[in-house]
């Protein structure tokens, strides 16, 4: 018997089980989708989830960037970050390095899906293999999340994200974050002679027909995009818990408020090690408590900000405010690179 099965083979699943090979336990993933898995997201990793990843062993190339600058095409505002710089990577290229460092430990990955589960006082039971503990880090719309009952009600207006390439060469040594009335694009610089361009909005509407609203970023890109359109979402997902039983939820599938923060891949990676210390210590219901810490700053922030997002008075002053407090807003860049 595992003493963990991982479901989900995303970098937060593949960093789950490597800290529980790392801690000595016996660990597999089960995984249906073939390697490197995509997925729409910014691509831009901040300096605490590139110190994450090297104390996993993880050094996937890309391109740094400086810090985070906010325009709305008449004010802007920027922050460099006070350490090491951020770094802006292919989601293919950071997963490939996850499974790499996977396969190198030898974690068995099983080409599998779970469609039920069941689980006792002793282990958990799915996708033919039991474990003593699962965690379950299959991403936004968990089905193990639905299975053992902690999906919450959504709530809030649904966002989504859409992203693709650009085959251009940066203009910037920084994350831009273009903000237009309903909707916000993120520029990250992921080679040096690519970028990302990912559009979060609450619009059901074409790529290109949302980038239009950003005429001044429009007008410096190519005019066909390097990689199709990726989309997810909604964003917004809720549970009730992050425990039940001996299912713990990691990552997206732990629930999620939007990704206007940028802080997905570190707080999921925290969330990962934390997980793996409750199994460790065979405390599944510590984990709830060391979650909430570990994401504690990224729900704080990141819900603020969406609610001045959601009121559009207030809305339009974002960028303004941001120039016109610079130590608020590095205080604020500080806080999301850690």
């Amino acid at each position: 018997m595992l003493d963990l099965l991982v479901v989900g083979g995303g970098p937060v699943g593949l960093a789950t089980a490597l800290y529980a090979a790392r801690s000595g336990l016996a660990v597999g993933v089960v995984e249906p989708r073939a390697q490197p898995v995509d997925k729409a997201c910014g691509e831009g990793l901040m300096p605490g989830a590139i110190a994450a990843l090297d104390d996993l062993g993880i050094a996937p190339q890309g391109r740094p960037f400086l810090g985070i600058r906010y325009t709305d095409g008449v004010h802007e505002a920027t922050a460099d970050f006070r350490g090491a710089p951020g770094l802006g990577v292919r989601r293919t290229t950071l997963q490939a390095s996850l499974a790499a460092a996977v396969t190198a430990r030898g974690i068995p990955v099983h080409p599998r899906s779970v469609q039920r589960l069941e689980q006792d006082g002793h282990g958990v039971c799915a996708a033919g293999l039991r474990a003593r503990y699962l965690a379950a880090a299959d991403g936004l719309h968990s089905p193990v999340r639905r299975l053992v009952g902690l999906a919450g009600r959504p709530s809030g207006r649904p966002r989504f994200g859409l992203r693709r390439h650009f085959a251009v060469e940066p203009w910037s040594d920084y994350v831009e974050v273009h903000w237009a009335r309903d909707r916000e694009a993120y520029v990250t610089p992921v080679d040096d002679n690519c970028v990302g361009v990912a559009l979060l909005t609450g619009r059901r509407e074409p790529y290109d027909v949302q980038l239009a609203h950003f005429p001044a970023l429009r007008a410096r890109l190519p005019a066909v995009g390097a990689s199709p359109v990726r989309g997810a979402g909604p964003l917004r997902q809720r549970t009730t818990a992050r425990v039940a039983g001996r299912v713990l939820l990691v990552g997206d599938a732990a629930g999620y408020v939007d990704a206007l923060t940028g802080e997905g891949i570190a707080v999921g990676v925290a969330s990962a090690r934390a997980l793996v210390d409750a199994v460790v210590s065979d405390d599944a219901a510590s984990y709830e408590r060391t979650w909430k810490s570990a994401s504690r700053n990224y729900r704080w922030l990141t819900q603020l900000l969406l609610g001045a997002r959601h009121q559009s008075a207030v809305a339009q002053l974002i960028v303004p405010a941001a120039q016109r407090l610079p130590r608020v807003f590095d205080a604020a860049v500080h806080q999301l690179a850690h």
